[in-house]
């Protein structure tokens, strides 16, 4: 009597903890997002590629829940600002993809942060761009883990530790793993998602959050040459002549870009597949909630479903992207929504559907999706979305648009344009925005641009904006620091020149510093190396000739918030530095 007594008490207390379990679950999923970089709506099989091999993709989308309508920033580190905090990318500091303008706010409230509410491990594994230094990192913004590159691109000039190895960057790179260099071995994206598989094993028992955030396909354009042989020898041009769609020409450049954007995506696809596969053997897919999208539209002429533009336009083909959400053991599979959506809502959706509290203090422009995917309303017809993109800081009705229902108000001109010199389409009747309707439809096109104006003049107000975050030198969070060019500012377009004036926007704590300053290429001798810090100017004659860094040793400077303006003065140049290290010393 008493052993069934005991077995009865032992099933019933496996029961609870089954109960429990599963409803911690329903209240807490795992969540995974996947964002690609510069892979537009048309790079997938199941747009209407008949080139593009995405099966695990294309089976993905047609499985489970697809946004049809969904939209993001024309450019990388706006849209992934606003993806993590739900507000449009000019509230959080992020004007820009490179010139000082790609570094969020420290005070922003990231998803990863939000969800540490419920205790969730969190994880990147990819691309951060949203500040290189203290306090903007992952790590900074409630990232457990992190393995990141720098700046917006490998390769690019703001990755100190790929830049310098060309068309190899994306293999064996060095990238940064919890803030530390480290090797690895291997092709980029396969790299970031082994990282990922080993996070989501480790944290397989608690709630996770894994942001897995290929640099690929953006440029430079380079895959391992297994997959580009898939594509060698295809005419990516080809196909499409009863589709019946808008189709730019395409030179013999942009068709080998295609073949070698393809290999890449392909390569995703492959790595989606060994994602998902993994979740299965850990039998935790049930219980996980995965959205695969993309940041932008291509930056290459190539098909992309026959909207017009491509990244950094406010044109469709710039703006409207993939979003396909899965969540088993909640969501209905296979169902199209058809509602305009936008990258803003998706801390929203996740803050519902987790059960945690949205950030508090702030605005957030975004709106849960989650009615939409209950089918429990439908009626989001008064809701405009703002887009805009331009160098720096936004121009007024410069490749600025304004999206309320059916109705697209397009800018691309000047400041004190007249209504006619807008654009405005119907997306519903003209898709592809090929016919400008302003001239017969004055009223509703001015009632776009009063709203266009308004939120315009809502968001350069932002204080976030008008006083953009600093990167703080001399904390024992980050010492020592380098300051990289992607996020100096200065010289409009500045990247890899060396006669360009510079600047990096810094808080810089009292002490005396040693300091680095690295060159693209060696310098002459006999020049002087100056760095200015508000009222204070130092300098140093360089006698070595063909060096490329030259040090400064035992600076001080009191705690002062000002740009550090460093320049090799040589032969009536001014050369400004590639990257520069301060290392606090006392």
């Amino acid at each position: 009597m008493k052993i069934k007594n005991i077995s009865f008490t032992v099933s019933c207390c496996f029961l609870l903890f089954f109960v429990i379990g599963y409803a911690q679950h329903k209240q807490h999923p795992n969540v995974i997002i996947v964002m690609t970089d510069d892979q537009g709506y048309g790079d997938l099989g199941i747009n209407g590629n008949p080139h593009v091999q995405t099966p695990v993709i294309d089976k993905f989308a047609a499985e489970n829940i697809r946004f049809n309508n969904f939209y993001v920033s024309p450019v990388c580190a706006p849209t992934r600002s606003s993806l993590m905090t739900g507000r449009y990318s000019l509230r959080t500091g992020i004007r820009d993809t490179y010139n000082g303008g790609a570094t969020m706010a420290s005070n922003e409230v990231t998803i990863a942060e939000m969800l540490k509410q419920a205790n969730y491990k969190t994880g990147i594994f990819g691309k951060w761009h949203l500040g290189d230094n203290y306090p903007s990192r992952p790590s900074d913004q409630g990232f457990d883990e992190s393995l990141i590159h720098l700046s917006g691109g490998m390769g690019q000039v703001g990755d100190i530790t790929t830049y310098f190895k060309g068309d190899k960057s994306y293999f064996d790179p060095v990238l940064w793993h919890n803030n530390k260099k480290e090797a690895y071995e291997g092709y980029c994206s396969d790299i970031f998602t082994e990282q990922a598989i080993k996070f989501i094993e480790k944290n397989k028992a608690s709630p996770f959050f894994c942001y897995l955030a290929f640099n690929a396909p953006h440029t430079p354009l380079q895959v391992p040459e297994k997959y580009y042989q898939k594509y060698k020898d295809i005419d990516p041009a080809s196909g499409f002549e009863n589709d019946n769609k808008p189709f730019s020409k395409m030179t013999e450049k942009d068709k080998e870009d295609a073949r070698k954007v393809y290999a890449m995506v392909t390569n995703i696809d492959d790595n989606l597949g060994r994602l998902l596969k993994k979740l299965d053997e850990l039998n935790i897919a049930d219980h996980t909630l995965i959205i695969f999208m993309t940041d932008n539209g291509p930056q290459q002429t190539r098909y992309v479903s026959g909207m017009r533009g491509l990244k950094g336009n406010v044109y469709q083909g710039g703006i409207r992207v993939p979003f396909y959400l899965k969540y088993p053991s909640s969501f209905q599979k296979n169902k199209d929504i058809e509602t305009t959506t936008a990258h803003i809502d998706i801390l929203p959706t996740l803050s519902q559907i987790c059960h945690v509290e949205l950030p508090k203090k702030r605005k957030i422009d975004g709106k849960s999706l989650l009615p939409l995917i209950q089918g429990t309303e439908v009626d989001w017809a008064n809701r405009s979305l703002f887009f805009y993109w331009t160098r720096r800081f936004p121009e007024l009705y410069y490749n600025m648009s304004l999206q309320k229902g059916n109705y697209k108000l397009v800018g691309k001109t000047n400041y004190n344009a007249t209504i006619a010199d807008f654009e405005l389409f119907n997306l519903e009747n003209d898709p592809y925005e090929q016919k400008n309707i302003v001239i017969e439809n004055k009223i509703i096109a001015n009632n776009l641009k009063e709203e266009l104006d308004k939120t315009y003049s809502e968001l350069i107000a932002s204080e976030n904006l008008i006083y953009p975050p600093r990167v703080i030198v001399g904390n024992t969070h980050e010492n020592p620091i380098i300051l990289n060019r992607n996020d100096a500012g200065g010289q409009r377009g500045i990247w890899d020149q060396e006669e360009i004036y510079g600047k990096w926007k810094v808080s810089i704590e009292k002490g005396y510093y040693d300091i680095k300053f690295k060159f693209i290429k060696p310098v002459k001798a006999n020049g002087r190396m100056y760095l200015e810090a508000n009222t204070f100017v130092k300098q140093i004659l360089n006698e070595k000739e063909g060096a490329d860094i030259i040090e400064m040793k035992n600076v001080y400077f009191p705690k002062m918030n000002c740009d550090l303006i460093p320049f090799y003065a040589v032969d009536s140049k001014n050369i400004f530095p590639f990257w520069m290290e301060l290392k606090k010393v006392d």
